[in-house]
């Protein structure tokens, strides 16, 4: 179990999910409703579990990869990414399944999520591989993995002030 391993695995289940919903436009919007609250929860709890995990360590012990000049950088951009996408969650939710908002406001959450995630496997997660020890990734990654499953029902989503999170955590 490897921490970097497990987030890379809910992405790859984020962009499967997503592929779905675009395949379910003649669908009813109760099928819709069902993907879309899997894919929701899944999106909020990873945020959660990568504020309250992954980042805090990449802020110990990262040097900056992917283009950002530290982790203090890639951090702040992260939470302000988990932000956008909590934001773009709840647009979708002001909107009745099937409908062309609905599958705009969907479409939004696709593109800024898409967006963190290259980020976020680029930068964070590189940095992270490169300067964390295999025993500190395999821990986190059993943390990650329990968290998720604690939180599978949903959490309540709340944005972050980036610099706060960074002052905190440092």
């Amino acid at each position: 179990m490897d921490i970097v391993e497990v987030i890379l695995n809910d992405h790859h289940e984020q962009r499967r999910l997503f592929a779905l919903l675009d395949e379910m436009h003649r669908c009813e919007a109760p099928d819709l409703e069902a993907v879309w609250n899997r894919l929701r929860i899944l999106l909020e709890v990873h945020a959660k579990g990568e504020e309250e995990l992954f980042y805090p360590e990449l802020l110990k012990l990262g040097e900056g990869a992917g283009g950002k000049d530290s982790p203090e950088d890639e951090t702040t951009d992260a939470i302000h990414d988990h932000n956008e996408i909590r934001d773009a969650i709840s647009e979708v939710s002001h909107h009745e399944a099937g409908t062309q908002e609905w599958w705009a406001a969907l479409a939004k959450v696709d593109e800024v999520n898409g967006d963190h995630m290259a980020e976020e496997e680029r930068e964070g997660l590189t940095d992270f591989r490169q300067h964390a020890s295999l025993e500190l990734r395999h821990r986190l990654g059993l943390s990650f993995a329990i968290f998720e499953s604690k939180h599978a029902a949903g959490i309540k989503a709340r944005d972050v002030s980036p610099e706060e999170y960074v002052r905190e955590n440092e």
